[in-house]
């Protein structure tokens, strides 16, 4: 039967063609559509539809490379550092709204474009990836620039997949991409001087402290030394480290959302965990002494403070979603 042509507009548009392919790629999937049966399809002439779009696959791509172009235009003019490429990131997220590729991915085996997205998306993530690590440098090591920028291209191809999948208009792209980043956040080579932060702490006994943190707390260990005289270190694994400085107000204010009357000492290591509450038990059967149990507080976090080894005084906080 010939293909109808009734109910499209005369007027062709990107969005007309973009339908009509949609359409088809679910009917009869993505390597049995022709250009001639989209352009049949969508009431448009052969070419009219190249007014619009080179190929099948640029009806996918054409409006997320337009953006992509965007983002590695400012990365190239100087968006430099984890700041910029993370204000460029979220620049590049803003407002897209889900579209014929959001349709494929979340459709991708029922369309047959499942090898399709993965070659395309791979040409992408490497666009990407290529301006980050052009942006980390100079002052940072090639590779590491590099690994951070095929690590930050991916992130940014796995949130668009994550935003797809979850159906149109229910999460946010800038959201979800910037849980996507900051999975990777630790790879980002940091610009000026400091380029670990490591918090060192005299132990009164290492074993009972490793046994605390390293295996009851799950920090794996990342290296260990021994000197003379009986001199042992371990260094363990502990995320991403960032420093929190705090004026006295906010100290009180803190310690009167977590606690019931306690105070913070000068020094206070919080670590994020999946489960605030699940941690803290742990931690209490391991040693520690509960200072205040998990409180839910009001930037969207659940925060328990407790006691460790050394009198080490710890929060363990779980970062709460969005409401």
């Amino acid at each position: 039967m010939p293909e109808q042509r009734s109910g499209r507009p005369k007027l062709s548009s990107p969005q007309t063609i973009a339908e009509a392919a949609s359409e088809l790629f679910l009917e009869r999937g993505y390597d049995a559509t022709s250009l001639a049966d989209i352009a049949l399809r969508a009431g448009v002439s052969r070419s009219s539809f190249f007014n619009y779009f080179t190929s099948k696959s640029d009806i996918l791509w054409s409006s997320f490379d337009e953006r992509v172009g965007h983002l590695v235009r400012r990365l190239d003019d100087g968006a430099s550092g984890p700041e910029g490429i993370h204000a460029a990131l979220r620049a590049f997220a803003s407002g897209l709204a889900p579209d014929t590729l959001a349709l494929a991915m979340a459709n991708a085996e029922a369309m047959g474009l499942v090898e399709e997205l993965d070659r395309e998306s791979a040409v992408r993530m490497a666009r990407i990836g290529r301006s980050v690590a052009a942006a980390l440098q100079p002052g940072a090591d090639p590779l590491a620039a590099d690994v951070a920028g095929t690590a930050v291209g991916g992130a940014v191809l796995a949130a668009v997949r994550a935003w797809s999948a979850a159906g149109p208009g229910r999460t946010s792209l800038a959201g979800t991409l910037d849980h996507a980043v900051a999975l990777v956040t630790p790879l980002l080579p940091p610009r000026g001087g400091v380029r670990q932060l490591r918090l060192v702490v005299r132990s009164d006994d290492l074993d009972g402290a490793l046994s605390f943190y390293r295996d009851t707390l799950g920090m794996p260990q990342a290296q260990a030394f021994e000197g003379p005289d009986g001199a042992r270190v371990a260094i363990l694994e502990a995320g991403r480290a960032t420093l929190e400085l705090a004026n006295d107000a906010q100290v009180r204010f803190i310690d009167l959302v977590e606690t019931d009357g306690g105070r913070s000492d000068g020094i206070r290591v919080a670590l994020e965990v999946d489960d605030a509450g699940a941690a803290a038990d742990v931690l209490v059967r391991a040693g520690a002494h509960l200072e205040a149990p998990p409180t839910q507080t009001p930037w969207r976090s659940r925060n328990a403070r407790l006691r460790g080894p050394d009198g080490l005084q710890l929060t363990v906080f779980q970062e709460l979603p969005p409401e």
